[in-house]
Formats: structure tokens, sequence, C-alpha cells
């Protein structure tokens, strides 16, 4: 971009949004990158829509000046979706974050990208609609980004995944033009899926600036549990079982002996140093009860010890709480260190034999990754804590992620069950798909043909 062109773009989004229009170095580096060990160049300039309107404005005029646009939530990714790229403009959808319209009778909501899931379900419980957003990734992500990124997370076994819960979706396309894909009837067969076009795009087609989800009834009772195990193997055999008998279970975690003494240590907790299984059920107390009597049995023929109950709802919140804080419990092990986060997915039925393969290769590197992972649904999570700047431990961490990739596609798995491509699995999205790609890109190029929505990311 030519200095003509950067003094005129700012001019006209300055005068169109205001003290919203940022060029300031502090603000321009917090909007640069995630929370991965991705690093790019500082956006050219940021700004907070509040509206469609002024997004659509924002995007026409950066097609007049032919300037690339990264949308911004809140920045809890780890593949580097949203990392910036020099002579970026960065839409920051923070203050784009309204919940315009909750139906309790139809159990769905409509939300402005910016609103975040804990802040859609403290409003839901606030006006006592007895629903909450079930979606769970962790982080308190934006609903944008969760749309994005097709978001996963701890409850995805029972309450499936971003995939599955959203209705329709508001988006500005890349030459400006507003577009509502979907409605709010649960089925429909009119015309292409464009919703599910635009989930799991990472910014690539489109800017999100509005979504309508499926709400989801409060359960009745809920209770935890955690359940320590003589061997990896013997915890994901009891949560293939488990699944097989069709039991009422929300939540099914797996944290490795690593990763456990991690939790331990970072919490303030006194949990067995073993292979570890975290559950929670959801239903009605009949139901619950039984499935956690079930759930029981099938962990101790498996050689499991005891099931350490969590029922009060503090207590609970302790539990989960210590499980969505373990990446940072990870990096803990080794003071100072930065994260570097790798996840697959496969077939439940051969995730026993994945992560068994995928431990003894990590067992060849002189690095100490920890597992955990949403096992319930065949997805597990491989997190090094490395050295800042030590290009020899990120360059092993790296040929161990790709060798990880590739023992998950040979069990019909994919690249990524949760995190996305970003910039971090682009090479592993073309192993996964082939000939398939060149339609991706396709279909990329005929929504941009200016190449102007978030460049670089996804495809190589």
């Amino acid at each position: 971009m030519n200095l003509y062109d950067t003094k005129h773009l700012h001019k006209e989004l300055s005068g169109l949004l205001g003290t919203r229009f940022s060029t300031d170095n502090t603000v321009r580096d917090a909007h640069a990158r995630d929370a991965s060990y991705h690093r790019g160049a500082l956006p050219d300039a940021v700004v907070f829509p509040k509206t469609n309107a002024e997004v659509a404005e924002i995007v026409k005029t950066c097609a007049k000046y032919k300037i690339p646009i990264i949308p911004y939530g809140t920045g809890t990714g780890v593949e580097g979706a949203v990392v910036a790229t020099e002579g970026t403009l960065c839409i920051a959808l923070h203050e784009m974050n309204r919940i315009l319209r909750v139906s309790p009778d139809d159990r769905d909501a409509t939300v402005q990208a910016g609103v975040t899931r804990l802040q859609l379900n403290t409003h839901l419980a606030d006006i006592n609609t007895q629903l909450h957003f079930p979606v769970d990734p962790g982080a308190d992500a934006s609903l944008g980004g969760m749309v994005a990124t097709r978001a996963s997370g701890t409850s995805a076994v029972r309450y499936g995944t971003m995939l599955d819960n959203v209705l329709g979706l508001t988006v500005v396309t890349a030459d400006g033009t507003i577009v509502h894909t979907g409605s709010r009837a649960r089925k429909s067969a009119a015309g292409y899926d464009l919703t599910r076009l635009f989930i799991g795009s990472e910014g690539t087609l489109g800017v999100i600036t509005e979504t309508t989800l499926k709400l989801t009834r409060l359960p009745e009772v809920v209770a935890a549990a955690v359940c320590a195990f003589p061997s990896v193997a013997a915890a994901v055999d009891t949560v293939i079982k488990l699944m097989d008998t069709g039991i009422s279970i929300a939540r099914i975690e797996l944290l490795d002996e690593l990763q456990m003494e991690a939790v331990n240590k970072y919490a303030g907790l006194a949990y067995e140093v073993a292979p570890t299984l975290f559950f929670e059920f959801h239903g009605s107390e009949n139901i619950v009860a039984e499935s956690s009597e079930i759930a029981g049995k099938i962990a101790a023929l498996h050689g499991s010890g005891d099931f350490r109950w969590a029922t009060d709802g503090a207590e609970r919140k302790r539990l989960w709480q210590a499980r969505y804080d373990s990446y940072y419990a990870a990096l803990n092990r080794r003071p100072g260190s930065v994260g570097y986060v790798t996840d697959v997915c496969v077939p439940i039925s051969r995730l026993a034999e994945c992560i068994e393969k995928t431990k003894a290769r990590l067992a060849t590197s002189g690095l100490t990754p920890s597992i955990l992972g949403h096992v319930g649904d065949g997805n597990f999570h491989v997190v090094f804590p490395l050295e800042p700047d030590n290009t020899d431990e990120l360059a092993e961490a790296q040929r161990l992620s790709r060798e990880i990739v590739d023992i998950a596609l040979e069990m019909d798995g994919t690249c990524t069950g949760e995190h996305g491509v970003g910039l971090g699995k682009r090479g592993a999205l073309e192993k996964e798909h082939g000939e398939a790609v060149n339609l991706m890109r396709a279909i990329k190029h005929a929504l941009d043909p200016q190449n102007l929505m978030n460049p670089g990311k996804v495809f190589l």
C-alpha cells in the first residue's frame, strides 16, 4: 500500500468512526496476535465498529484502496488465525457486543459478533430463562470468533460444536454487501447452506457481524467426578465403553499424568498424579444417578481408583476451572515458557491407539509435552512448554506436531478437531483434503477475488 492510499484510507475511516479509528502503537500491538506462538507485523490501524452498516462501509473503503482486512474477536485462538501481516487493517469487534434478541419459547437468541459466551449466559441467567448456550471452548471467546473457527470444547460430546448450534448469520462480504444466511427455523431445504460455508472460514470469506444461536434448557441436575487410572490406555478404553452404553454424559476430559501434576501445582489441588478422567453428568436426578453408577462400574473394570465427586456448585466450578486452566498450568511446569499447542481428532474407536502412538513419538523427544483432551468425541491436545526464542525447540515441536497429524490422518481423523487452521496447519490441511483444497480456493476466489479477507490464512 503506498503512502497516498494510506493517508486517504485513514482520513476516510477516521471521518467515519472518529475516536474508534486508531493508529496508536499500543492498540495496534494488542490486536496483532492471538494466544499462539505465531508473530507477524502490527496492523496499520485498528477500527472499532458498532453496527453492520459501519462494518460494510469499512469493508467498502478497504476494497476501494485494496487494503487487506483481519477481523478480530478476543484473540484467544492458538493457530495464528488473527495474527496481523504488514499493511492490514484490523476490524476489532469488541464494541459489537449487544444481545439483540432472546426467544425463550423458541430457545434461540441473536447476538452481535463481539458478545462473549459468558456474557450471553450471564444475561440468560439474569432474565431467568432457564436456558444456556452450551458450547464451551474454555476461554471466554467471542461468539463471532467461535463461529469463524467452528469452535468446540468440553461439552461437545453432548451438545455438539458451533456447527450444530448456529441457525443463521449476518456477514459482510468482501465488496461490503451485508448478507443474511439461514433463518430461525430449525430446518430448511432452501438453497445452498451458506451458514455452514461461513462457519469455520476463519475470516477468509467475510466478516461475521451477527449470529443466531440455538439455546439449550439448563439440566435439572449436574454431577461431576474425577477418577484416576493406571494408564492412558485404560482411561481411553473406559471412555470408548462408556460412549457405547449411551448414558447421559455431558463432558469427558482426559489429562495425562504430566498434566495432572501441573494442574495440582497450578490450582492448589491434591489429585493423584496419574492419567485422569474428568466426568460431568447432566439430566434428571434419576438419569444422573443411573449414569453415574454405570460409569463407576465401567471405570472399575478398567482398573480405576475411586470416583471423587463434586456435586456442590462451588466445588464443581473449582474442578472445571482447574481443567480450563490446563494450558496455563502446562506452561507453569516451565516458568517463563511459551506455549506451542496442537490438536487432532480421530474416530473414537481409534483414540486409544492414536494417543499411545502419540505418546511413543513424544517420548523420543527432549521436550516434555503433556496431553489433555475432549476424549468423549475423539479429540485431544498436546501442549509443549518451550523456551522463548529457542528455534531448535520450536522446530522439534513443529516436527512432532506434523507426526501427530500424520498418525491421526492414517486413522481417518483430522488435523484439527477445534483449533482451526490459521497459519499453523495450512500444510496439514493440504495433506488431509488433497485436491479438495483447490475447490476451497475456488470458493475463496469467487467470494474474495482481491484476496482482501484475512489473506495468508488457511491456505498456503
